[in-house]
């Protein structure tokens, strides 16, 4: 439905692009493009985002870095049998995910990997110029759609993984986006760097079941001035997943976005606990219940109770999408710093705004429509990755001093300077 209005081609670079939910997002927007499905799940093909001149799902050309080595018509086999995408819809687009395979480059860093911060950001920033040069690609955008990372060891301790990744796309002068509760930009080196790079991002943690129904029901509660005394829950769930939030430091930082969604919509955190089991035999499904105490009038007391089974994959493709065009539309208009108005999809959004669902949906809507009154190709602030070659050479030039030989007290310093400061231009 939402088209831009001279079709540049854009690129997607996805964290994770053997995964499941990669595997999904390529496959989904190849079929959604066929005309094979309809666009469910989409909301940046509803209405109120016809005039935001998003780039079409047409123009999307799909790469990304990963450890393994599966290749995407395969992963999209496995998914198949196991419910995840609809029959016959891998095979009917099988040239888009093998054009996708053949973009996917290795990650890092992996077992017996010797290179340096600084060597490692750099191979994967070339990586990401080398796929927009390819291609021709007016822009791309970076996602992290990875396995979830235990928490950060604090300071003196390596980058983790996701973070040489946000700045390696920081470096290539692309927009990036933090599906996942990994630290990401978030990590104080790369905010740093991301408050001189004059790019947009967003994150962090999508919001797709559990949390989801908490940001509708905590404004629930908080509007009828129902007391909520305790608010427990567990999460049953397989596939890489499963195995990661298996690690206690992993699930820890999961659970932190859902608990940030209930103090901020009620006020306080209520007693209570999310677990989060592995259970391989549900693959990609997962089933979630949540058990909400709460006083009604006069003391009396109640109890909510609420289960959502759904498939991450299949819920988490869709926002991957919008969160894509949504961004490459943001920094076509030469928006910069995080976008707060994105908090619609996210547990743990970065910047001030809107906990509530509601709240945030309105919030996306006005989003939409100031990227429409922004123009076209070459309106007020476009501009292309094309335009950031000045902005790379400052970054390499204080970055090799910044992610490079750092000694451990130097970083340890800088980190507790920064602390989270983000800031930015803002719609």
């Amino acid at each position: 439905m939402s088209a831009s209005l001279s079709r540049p081609r854009v690129g997607v670079w996805l964290i994770g692009a053997r995964g499941s939910v990669a595997t999904t997002v390529v496959t989904g927007c190849a079929a959604v493009t066929a005309g094979l499905h309809p666009p469910t799940g989409m909301v940046t093909e509803t209405p109120a985002f016809t005039d935001s001149g998003l780039p079409a799902l047409s123009d999307l050309v799909f790469g990304g870095h990963d450890t393994l080595d599966c290749p995407l018509p395969k992963r999209a086999e496995t998914l198949t049998a196991g419910g995840v995408l609809p029959p016959g819809v891998a095979t009917a687009v099988a040239a888009e995910l093998e054009a996708a395979d053949r973009e996917i480059r290795p990650g890092g860093p992996t077992p017996g990997d010797t290179r340096s911060e600084a060597e490692l950001i750099t191979a994967f920033a070339d990586d990401i110029r080398d796929f927009v040069h390819r291609h021709a690609l007016e822009r791309a955008v970076v996602v992290n759609v990875a396995s979830t990372e235990p928490a950060s060891q604090g300071p003196g301790a390596p980058l983790p993984a996701s973070t040489l990744y946000a700045l390696a796309a920081l470096r290539a002068g692309c927009p990036y986006i933090n599906f996942t509760p990994s630290e990401g930009m978030h990590h104080p080196v790369a905010a740093r760097e991301a408050l001189h790079s004059g790019l947009p991002y967003a994150g962090r943690d999508g919001k797709t079941g559990q949390t989801l129904l908490r940001a509708v029901l905590g404004p629930m509660f908080a509007q009828r001035a129902l007391r909520v005394r305790a608010w427990s829950g567990t999460n049953l769930l397989g596939g890489g997943d499963g195995a990661a939030l298996a690690d206690p430091a992993a699930a820890a930082a999961k659970n932190a976005g859902k608990e940030r969604v209930l103090a901020d919509t009620l006020g306080t955190v209520p007693e209570g606990e999310v677990h989060i089991d592995d259970v391989p035999a549900l693959g990609d499904w997962k089933t979630a219940w949540d058990h909400i105490a709460f006083d009604g009038f006069l003391g009396t007391r109640m109890i909510l109770q609420t289960t959502w089974q759904g498939c991450d994959s299949a819920l988490a493709a869709p926002l991957v999408l919008d969160l894509a065009r949504l961004t490459a539309r943001a920094h076509e208009a030469g928006l910069s710093g995080p976008l707060r108005a994105l908090g619609f999809y996210f547990k743990d959004p970065v910047g001030e705004g809107p906990a509530g669902l509601s709240e945030q949906y309105e919030e996306l809507v006005r989003f939409g429509q100031r990227l429409g009154r922004a123009g076209g190709e070459g309106g007020l602030g476009a501009r292309s990755v094309r335009d950031t070659g000045e902005r790379e050479t400052r970054g390499r030039e204080t970055g090799e001093r910044e992610m490079g030989e750092r000694k451990p007290g130097e970083r340890e310093t800088e980190e507790r300077n920064l602390g989270e400061r983000e800031t930015g231009e803002v719609l």
